[in-house]
């Protein structure tokens, strides 16, 4: 990390962070050429670099990988998570350690470094990510810009200039630029070896709600038996209800649930009034807790992994799960008709809330990703039998 004092681009540099306060990091760019700017973040996850970049709710972000060597596994079609074209431009640029490394799995069909540049999204390797993560642990995500030029040249002033200028992601409504426009079903299954994805022709009917669903949790909630409804998350009650649905999942999602929610809730709060079942997932999560009468706070750093222990008190049980936001429940705020139901064991943080009396639930964690554990699939079995 060098300072705006010292804007000299060290030789060999074709890429390079610059964050808001002026800080630099010089390295190596790889994948799109050009520069993005969006907020900094962190993700701790040693696996599904791939899933991570294409799940929407990273949308006006650029991430650090804190593990050395991305690369390994290569990537293919089937573990892409954003369900739409629209909503593949939503991670604006990935921070390396290492130079990106030969793909090494069967199921590999192209390098990272190819498939980035067919999504747009730059790459920086070489930078000292273990220096950048704890600047962020000491100072909170900053706004930043990544850049990546082929021929070293970068208007360095310029860049620092956009990083401050840009807005953030407090107040900013980002979901509406990632989900659905159209009305869709979906019928595929999750993974499962050795046959891949299957398509399941499922029972009773659910709506998700979509406001950058991740295909995951279409596939699983397809695998217990579901037939699955995609709607935007700008659809009114009255159009969701007229599709006679048996329940109805708030999907995740980027940007400030505050902000989504001037839209959302209304249709929130009239789903939960005729009494249809509902879960809620991380920015869906968010958003019940809002219609049910909670505030959602800014985090620091976020939670971005896919280490992190959380408590159900509902069954006493330690999960561990994949997380990605940068806001959160305000405990303290729920109204009295609010259980809690998970909490992070990292620091405290709500993790989950059900309706009393109610089939309303919600968690901020992704129980659809399975890093290695699958801890956390019996929400979806729970959120089945409730209907």
């Amino acid at each position: 990390m060098q300072d705006l004092k010292k804007p000299a681009v060290p030789d060999g540099t074709t890429g390079l962070l610059v964050l808001a306060d002026g800080s630099i990091f010089y390295g190596q760019g790889c994948g799109y050429e050009g520069d993005a700017v969006g907020e900094v973040c962190f993700n701790t996850a040693i696996t599904g670099y791939q899933e991570i970049l294409t799940d929407p709710s990273y949308a006006e972000q650029l991430v650090c990988f804190t593990f050395p060597h991305i690369g390994n596994t290569g990537t293919n079609e089937e573990d892409e998570e954003a369900s739409t074209p629209r909503a593949q431009v939503a991670c604006r640029g990935a921070i390396f350690r290492a130079p990106l490394t030969q793909p090494s799995n069967w199921r590999a069909t192209s390098h990272l470094h190819d498939w980035l540049i067919a999504r747009k999204i730059i790459g920086l390797s070489g930078v000292d990510t273990r220096a950048l993560t704890a600047f962020i642990r000491d100072n909170g995500m900053p706004n930043g810009v990544i850049a990546h030029s082929k021929d070293g040249n970068f208007d360095i002033p310029n860049l620092i200039k956009k990083a401050q200028n840009w807005a953030g992601l407090v107040g900013a409504d980002i979901a509406i630029d990632v989900l659905t426009q159209e009305t869709f079903d979906w019928r595929e299954a999750r993974w499962e070896w050795p046959d891949g994805h299957k398509d399941i022709d499922g029972l009773k009917k659910v709506v998700l709600i979509d406001y950058g669903v991740k295909r995951n949790i279409l596939r699983n909630l397809v695998s217990q038996g579901l037939k699955v409804t995609v709607v935007p998350g700008t659809a009114p009650a009255s159009d969701i209800l007229a599709l006679k649905p048996d329940g109805v999942v708030l999907s995740n999602g980027p940007g400030d649930p505050a902000a989504t929610g001037k839209y959302a809730l209304p249709v929130i709060n009239a789903l939960i009034a005729a009494g249809t079942p509902i879960l809620g997932i991380c920015l869906g999560h968010q958003m019940l807790a809002l219609a049910l009468g909670g505030t959602t706070m800014k985090m620091d750093q976020g939670h971005h992994g896919a280490n992190h222990p959380v408590k159900d008190h509902t069954t006493n049980k330690v999960e561990i799960v994949s997380m990605n936001h940068g806001f959160a429940v305000d405990s303290g705020s729920l109204p009295d008709s609010v259980e809690e139901t998970h909490v992070s064991l990292f620091d405290g943080s709500n993790c989950g809330i059900r309706l009393k009396g109610k089939p309303v639930f919600s968690v901020q964690h992704h129980p659809e990703a399975s890093p290695g554990p699958q801890d956390s699939f019996y929400l979806f079995e729970r959120f089945a039998e409730a209907l």
